[in-house]
């Protein structure tokens, strides 16, 4: 669980995948297998929440309906593929692939802080010693200046600087948790680059990968269709999918129905046209959605290394300023004097 959500991490959910997916691949039903995990559960809330999902199967609730009511610990991806893998007869592919895609957003999670602790050192570096050395150059002409005194006031000021970012901190915790934040992360999603293109390609590799796995368990096409655009987890793509259902009642083709779709990349639709005139539609479902997995990790490679190139610029801009400030006070000073 985070600080910004009550949800379970993806550190959390990637090894409660794994598990469960081990226990029930071994032909370990799934109440057992709820069992056998809630005994090892790193955490109390876990295992508190297994147990609840686990009475509430043994009353006659389904695997998703129980998982649904513990929305404020799982996550809203993780109730959706739960519901479509029981729907299709395919909950044990569902939880493999689950365990795969958060052990792949743990990868993500942690690549992405490697490579930008080094900066962050820098970054903050740069503001003690570039605070402490602009104070210091404008004060050193005045009459009665101590350096134990401007060193005292220079402490003050950043024990200031550092309650006023540690309230800040935590009135973003509050805001995260009473949802404000969910609007503002949909905004960034859906239209600011990087974080757009990465956002879409994971949203359809889960799209095509739902779609493959509904196939192949004898769902009709209208319900594998509305199963995998919740799959996106994006309001507006998920629309944006389904503005094919009615072609697709009327006998039309997956090509067809997804003619007018502004989301679907082209790749998706030659290998939709492949599937369906081969006849092994479920095959050409799986491999597009690998491809976007891989288009995604690409591209959040790419952003991974904007951002570090961006706040090295940003830094470099400001070290800059500090010099030059730092020089121009300092001889400015000694001129006048």
């Amino acid at each position: 669980m985070g600080l910004f959500s009550t949800r379970l991490s993806a550190g959390e959910m990637a090894p409660l995948c794994r598990q469960l997916a081990t226990a029930y691949d071994a032909g370990i039903p799934v109440l057992q297998s709820l069992e056998l995990v809630g005994r090892g559960a790193p955490s109390r809330r876990i295992r508190l929440m297994l147990r609840r999902i686990y009475d509430a199967i043994k009353n006659g609730s389904t695997f998703s309906d129980a998982a649904r009511a513990e929305s404020d610990m799982l996550p809203e991806f993780f109730v959706e593929v739960v519901a479509a893998g029981e729907i299709g007869g395919r909950l044990d592919v569902m939880l493999r692939d689950l365990a795969q895609y958060y052990e792949d957003q743990q990868v993500m999670k942690r690549s992405v802080i490697s490579s930008l602790v080094y900066p962050g050192f820098q970054l903050g570096a740069a503001w003690f010693l570039g605070t402490f050395s602009l104070g210091l150059v404008s004060r050193m002409g005045q009459r009665g200046f101590s350096i134990g005194g401007y060193f005292n006031q220079y402490l003050m000021f950043q024990a200031a600087s550092m309650v006023t970012l540690f309230a800040l901190f935590w009135v973003m915790v509050a805001l995260a948790r009473v949802g404000v934040f969910q609007y503002i992360l949909g905004f960034i999603k859906n239209y600011v680059w990087p974080i757009r293109p990465i956002s879409r390609k994971y949203a359809l590799a889960r799209f095509f990968r739902g779609m493959s796995l509904l196939i192949g368990a004898g769902l009709s096409m209208t319900e594998c269709m509305k199963r995998s655009a919740a799959l996106t987890m994006n309001p507006l793509m998920e629309r944006d999918l389904l503005k094919g259902l009615p072609i697709v009642r009327d006998g039309g083709t997956l090509v067809e129905a997804f003619d007018k779709s502004r989301c679907l990349s082209d790749v998706g639709r030659q290998m939709l046209m492949v599937g369906e005139h081969s006849g092994n539609l479920e095959g050409s479902l799986h491999k597009v959605a690998e491809w976007h997995f891989d288009e995604a990790r690409a591209a959040t490679r790419v952003a991974q290394t904007v951002m570090g190139l961006v706040i090295l610029l940003v830094l470099a801009g400001l070290v800059g300023y500090i010099v030059i400030t730092f020089y121009s006070r300092l001889y400015g000073g000694i001129l006048e004097g």
